[in-house]
This record gives C-alpha cells, sequence and structure tokens, in this order.
C-alpha cells in the first residue's frame, strides 16, 4: 500500500511523493510518480523508470533533472525511487560510495548486507508491480533509465529483463563495474570477493556474455567528456566495444565540456524521453 505524503500540480501533469514499506528492503522506501494529465492522456500511459546515482534520493531527479515539460506533453509517466534502503537499523559505512545512498541496484548476498540491500528485486520486482497496481501505468510500455550509479543499474535491468523493459538510455554511466574502484568497493562488500558473481550486475559482461544482439532495442547513453569521472570510473568504450561485438544498436553520444551533474542532465532529458517514446 501507497502513502502519498504529498502532491504538486506540474505543467498539465501532477508529482506525487510516496512512501511504502518495502517486503524487499525491510524498511520505509521512498519515491516520486509524475503522471501526466488524465484528461489529456485518458487510460494507463507509457512509464519510464529512472534510477538514480550515488548519495542521490528520488527529490534529485523530481527538483533538477526538467522532465516533466515534455513528459507532460508526450503522456508519459516518470518514476523517480530511492539508491537505497535507509534509516535506523539499516547497514552503513561512513564512505559516501558504499551504504546508504548506495545500493549498486542489485541483491546483496554478503552478511548484513543481505537483509535490506536488495535494490535489483525492489525495483524489478516490487516497486514495478506497485506503482501499477497504484496509477494508471501502462507495464507493457516501460522503459528504463538512468545516471551513473543508476545508468549501471538501467543498463543490467534492462539486459537482464527484456520482458519487463523495453527501451533503455543513460547518463555517464558506469559501464563496467567489475573493472573500476566504485564498482570494486561496492560488489566485494555486497557480493563477496569471488568475481564470478559480479558478471551479473556488469553490463559490458551481460553484453559479451550473450547471444547476437541484432534487431534489439537501440540503446541511449550520454556521456560529457569534462566528466571527472570518465577515465576511471565509466569506461564507456568498453561497453561500446561489447556492444559492436554482438550487434547490439548503440548511440554514444560524447559531449564536449558537459560534467557529471544535473546541468548536463538537463541538457539532453528531452532526447532521452523522446528516445523512450518513439520506441514505447
Amino acid at each position: 500500500m501507497i502513502n502519498v505524503t504529498a502532491k504538486h500540480k506540474c505543467f498539465s501533469g501532477t508529482v506525487y511523493y510516496c512512501q511504502h514499506e518495502s517486503r524487499e528492503t525491510k524498511c520505509k522506501m521512498a519515491f516520486s510518480v509524475f503522471l501526466p494529465s488524465a484528461e489529456e492522456f485518458p487510460g494507463r500511459v507509457p512509464v519510464l523508470t529512472y534510477l538514480a546515482g550515488l548519495t542521490c534520493t528520488p527529490e534529485h531527479f523530481t527538483t533538477k533533472a526538467g522532465a516533466y515539460r515534455l513528459a507532460s506533453q508526450l503522456g508519459m509517466a516518470l518514476i523517480a525511487p530511492d539508491t537505497s534502503p535507509r534509516g535506523e537499523g539499516i547497514p552503513n559505512l561512513e564512505a559516501w560510495d558504499v551504504g546508504q545512498g548506495a545500493g549498486f541496484y542489485l541483491d546483496a548476498v554478503q552478511g548484513e548486507w543481505s537483509n535490506n540491500f536488495r535494490m535489483y528485486s525492489y525495483i524489478v520486482d516490487e516497486l514495478y508491480s506497485l506503482v501499477a497496481e497504484e496509477f494508471p501505468v501502462d507495464n507493457d510500455r516501460h522503459g528504463i533509465f538512468g545516471h551513473s550509479m543508476g545508468g549501471h543499474g538501467a543498463l543490467t535491468i534492462f539486459l537482464k529483463n527484456p520482458e519487463k523493459y523495453r527501451s533503455v538510455s543513460a547518463f555517464a554511466p558506469i559501464c563496467a563495474p567489475s573493472l573500476c574502484p566504485w564498482g570494486q568497493k561496492a560488489f566485494e562488500l555486497y557480493l563477496g570477493a569471488n568475481q564470478g558473481n559480479w558478471a551479473a550486475y556488469d553490463a559490458t559482461a551481460l553484453v559479451r556474455s550473450g547471444g547476437d544482439r541484432s534487431g534489439r532495442p537501440q540503446i541511449l547513453i550520454d556521456q560529457g567528456l569534462s566528466d571527472v569521472f570518465l577515465a576511471e570510473q565509466l569506461y564507456p568504450e568498453l561497453f561500446e566495444e561489447a556492444c559492436r561485438e554482438k550487434n547490439q544498436p548503440l548511440l554514444l553520444r560524447r559531449h564536449q565540456g558537459h560534467d557529471h551533474g544535473y546541468f548536463f542532465i538537463q541538457s539532453f532529458i528531452e532526447d532521452h524521453l523522446h528516445h523512450h517514446h518513439h520506441i514505447l
């Protein structure tokens, strides 16, 4: 059951702030939902789930991305969940890149983390169904996108669940987390030292381990070339190479002068909404 804590008129639609008790994370989870006007778009509408990056909350996309003007015109719903379980009794570390705010959209299997840090199942199973039960969204026209850690989540979830998500895009995603410091730190903490278990949450490894992907929906990625994390953490070139090897349609756009933050996302958010709208 969803508790709507606030709602705000936005363009011709409405933004809802929501909370619920999650069976997967065993704590209260927060998310926002934007719905276009029911008068302009009656019935169930296509829906996008947006996964945010490290340290973010649902508030970041909801207030900073600038997505709702075009979403209201296209008749698309947008869901923005939190990035991890939070609260008293939830495991945490002082480091900003693991623990609360840094769920990495996986199901942890290590120690104390395994009880709450089940963000993969939370997104793919629980939230996916819950929103469709409570709001007029069409899960047969469901896409997913995200930023940084959330871009990693969007790519892996799309690749592993083609029956649920029909379109995908990402802003500055962590493309090969098994090979970068952010991913290695989180994966060892949540999944253990056996790197054989890491590939299930690595977009580059997932593409490389599968068969020919000709005819699959195109993946859209935007990457800023002034992104301070590009060289050490993101590795879009490895994902690009894997897609080329497996014939996965990919549009990887590199942008001079753009960094890693929400000004970058604002600059290209409308392209991403059009990308998903065209497919959905």
